[in-house]
């Protein structure tokens, strides 16, 4: 799967929490929100000059806020672990976990999610 392909997933299966996100679906969303970032970060400051309020920064979090989730859960899902797992971010140290978990390789075989 490539950039364009994993964007247009994650947006076409914008709360789908059931299903697979194979690993470069994943990280491609990644990518993708830390470039959307920047890019709206720079419109906020340079193009507005309104670094207080950041309106077109925060349009794109809450547009990509519930794909983000969404594919998070599904991402856990491929390697054989339920969405329920995101809670552990919580704790902090969780976020290693999950780290981890993402990094790994798909699970071939077949899986209850």
């Amino acid at each position: 799967m490539n950039f364009g392909q994993a964007v247009s997933s994650c947006f076409s299966n914008y709360v789908t929490l059931s299903g697979r996100a194979s690993r470069s679906e994943y990280w491609y969303w990644c990518l993708f929100l830390l470039v959307g970032s920047l890019c709206a970060l720079i419109v906020d400051g340079f193009i507005l000059g309104n670094m207080e309020t950041q309106p077109i920064s925060l349009i794109f979090t809450l547009a990509t806020f519930l794909p983000g989730l969404a594919v998070s859960v599904r991402r856990l899902h491929d390697v054989n672990r339920s969405g329920w797992w995101l809670l552990i971010m919580l704790t902090g140290i969780g976020i290693l976990l999950l780290l981890y978990w993402a990094v790994q390789p798909s699970i071939e075989k077949e899986n209850e999610y």
